[in-house]
């Protein structure tokens, strides 16, 4: 029976989920945004958030770049994250900038210090995913998963409703 056995197995063996979900990490990392199905969505998002929490759990340190604090404990810490997130995902990505041109990403800085720095006053839930509806071939239900945004959109408040109900107490 599979009582409290948590995870899905996608109908592959260890080292092939575990290989998906490297890379798929690793260019969710690198464009902040990708679209893949419903399940694998939310198996990465758990993915994903466990490498992040390590980073946001470090504070100011994961930002300082190597060698720049001779204080050798707070290196060491530094360090010893980078290494457990480096020993789950690739270390360098590839995307095609605006230009057409294709850099290199460093993964592992940039988890330490750009998601990091935007994700540090909050605990947990860096990610949202957002249905689209199915895929053209197969009709899978595919889902948009990326990073949520520094600035949440404020509700909007539908103001002229609430004039029209106090006018219509007082007449």
């Amino acid at each position: 029976m599979r009582h409290l056995k948590a995870g899905r197995k996608f109908g592959r063996n260890p080292s092939s989920r575990r290989a998906m979900f490297r890379n798929l990490t690793a260019n969710l990392i690198t464009h902040e945004r990708i679209e893949t199905t419903d399940a694998k969505a939310k198996e990465l998002r758990r993915v994903a958030e466990k490498l992040i929490t390590k980073a946001v759990r470090l504070g100011d340190i994961a930002y300082e770049k190597p060698g720049e604090n001779p204080d050798r404990g707070r290196v060491a810490k530094r360090l010893h994250v980078a290494r457990q997130i480096r020993a789950f995902i690739p270390r360098f990505g590839m995307f095609v900038n605006e230009e057409g041109v294709s850099e290199r990403v460093d993964l592992v800085e940039k988890v330490l210090i750009d998601l990091a720095k935007r994700f540090q006053g909050r605990p947990g839930g860096y990610t949202r995913i957002i249905k689209i509806g199915p895929r053209r071939g197969d009709n899978a239900p595919m889902s948009l998963i990326e990073f949520v945004s520094d600035v949440e959109a404020e509700p909007v408040v539908e103001e002229p409703k609430a004039e029209a109900a106090t006018e219509a107490k007082s007449e």
